[in-house]
């Protein structure tokens, strides 16, 4: 039985992380967030210790170290902007990360943890689950046993957000790294990882809200829209009371992925303690995208 931190806890992505957590048979020791709506600890956990200071929760993880307590794993669901330094953090305390995507929001940021990571002799983790979607496994399985050709793929990503969207973190494109970090970073790095790296990109709709724009990857030419508008939602979802909408069609036809994604962070964490999960270098390339595309006026 592993020992585990989590850092935030009463955010929407916390529950996956309680849930992979518990579901690999592991021991969740302590867990910090400014916000004390973390009832949900106890649909997975009990007596587990919560801080509300970040200042007092590292001291008690120093106690638990000095009483010969070992860390083998700090979890990350803080917001964007302070992963970097809560992945730090955990590594300061001798323990490997998995921490939520984007792994960090600046792409130069990715060279120091490296350093980091032979410093203190541990692991960075990132939770990519769609590489672990078996549809999109068999398209990149296919994909990767073809003679050279050039696709064309269209991604669309709509998923509603109401008003508070843009008044919490998320909206601020310094804190979230913006719209197409935020939502986006998964999608860019699961056509990466099938397609290959990025010739170029262009962005022609860009808002609040909404981005969209293309890019030639070595075996693609790709459409993108990523949104938060209810308005872009199809009839259908509306009429389903459905607030998601994601597709990706690759040379006309549909790639139907929309079912199995309920157990991929169990599956991620399952892959991650058994020292195969996906690393710095593996999400350096779409960090470094986004980072492009958030640039171009």
């Amino acid at each position: 039985m592993l020992n585990f931190l989590l850092v935030g806890a009463a955010g929407y992505i916390a529950p996956r992380h309680l849930k992979a957590i518990r579901d690999t048979g592991n021991n969740l020791l302590a867990v910090v967030d400014p916000h004390d709506s973390v009832g949900i600890l106890d649909s997975y956990f009990r007596n587990v210790s919560y801080f509300q200071e970040f200042e007092r929760f590292d001291r008690h993880v120093d106690k638990l170290i000095r009483n010969g307590t070992k860390i083998d794993y700090v979890s990350i669901c803080s917001p964007n902007y302070l992963h970097d330094a809560h992945i730090r953090f955990g590594l300061r305390v001798g323990a490997n990360i998995i921490c939520e995507k984007p792994l960090v929001i600046k792409a130069e940021n990715c060279h120091v943890l490296e350093e980091k990571e032979r410093e203190y002799n541990t692991k960075v983790n990132t939770i990519l689950q769609l590489r672990l979607h078996p549809a999109i496994i068999a398209l990149k399985q296919k994909i990767d046993h073809e003679q050279s050709k050039k696709h064309n793929v269209k991604l669309t990503y709509f998923t509603s957000r109401g008003p508070w969207y843009l008044y919490s973190w998320k909206g601020d494109n310094v804190k979230s790294g913006g719209l197409a970090m935020n939502i986006g970073i998964h999608f860019f790095d699961m056509l990466m990882w099938i397609f290959g790296d990025c010739i170029s990109v262009g962005v022609n709709e860009k808002s609040d809200t909404t981005i969209a724009g293309t890019m030639e990857l070595e075996k693609a030419n790709v459409d993108w829209q990523l949104s938060i508008d209810y308005d872009r939602l199809p009839e259908q979802c509306k009429i389903d009371d459905r607030s998601t909408y994601r597709s990706v069609v690759v040379d006309g036809k549909e790639l139907e992925f929309s079912d199995g994604f309920a157990d991929l962070h169990t599956k991620a964490y399952e892959e991650i303690i058994d020292d195969r999960g996906f690393g710095i270098k593996d999400c350096y390339s779409s960090i470094r995208l986004v980072n492009e595309i958030m640039e171009i006026q």
